[in-house]
């Protein structure tokens, strides 16, 4: 526009009918990255389903017998002669419970991405589920070194120079419950992510 150049604006009055109304114009709210990350948080949950659910299950089963000298006579290894290896099981067991009780939650955290409550209630439950999976895969973590490695100065050798099936079938059990706490982790900074109000 130049200097010299004038804009009219032309303001029409109001009619007599619509006098004491007045229309309200509300602001959309921002639920797009909001949805976004309610939805990765549903994806994270299923990842942490399958990884939860993999470990318990692979402790679950790992057994091995080695037979000695004649088959009546044979040394067996498995999760439930190791009371760590029970707690990994029953808290593994229980953390996958509550990941499949929680999808329903984030579902309607998909729907509802405004419901500070429910982000809220995921967000302290979350936390109490990482750490009983830190715990036993920490647990869980020492006697499996201990039986690759052993300890000279307690005289405990390492079984898995024979136990090997039985070794491997625990370390992965242990990788997967690790995996899961980092998805824990992802889903606990997700939700404070979404608590904050901006």
């Amino acid at each position: 526009m130049k200097s010299g150049d004038s804009t009219t604006i032309e303001v029409a009055e109001p009619s007599s009918s619509s006098k004491g109304k007045a229309t309200v114009l509300v602001a959309p709210k921002a639920t797009g990255w909001k949805k976004g990350v309610a939805i990765i948080d549903f994806v994270l949950r299923l990842g942490a389903i399958v990884a939860a659910l993999s470990a318990a299950a692979t402790m679950g089963t790992s057994d091995e017998s080695l037979p000695f000298f004649t088959q009546f006579f044979q040394f067996e290894a498995s999760y439930d002669d190791m009371p760590t290896f029970q707690f990994f099981l029953i808290a593994m067991a229980l953390v996958s419970g509550y990941l499949v009780l929680s999808l329903p939650f984030s579902i309607v955290a998909i729907v509802r991405p405004h419901a500070s409550g429910l982000k809220l209630f995921l967000l302290i439950m979350d936390t109490v589920a990482l750490t009983l999976a830190t715990s036993a895969a920490a647990a869980a973590a020492a006697i499996v070194y201990l039986a690759h490695n052993g300890n000279s100065s307690s005289n405990w050798l390492a079984i898995c120079n024979q136990f090997t099936d039985f070794c491997q079938k625990v370390s992965g059990a242990v990788v997967s419950a690790f995996v899961c706490v980092v998805v824990f982790i992802f889903l606990i900074l997700l939700s404070a992510l979404a608590l904050r109000k901006h």
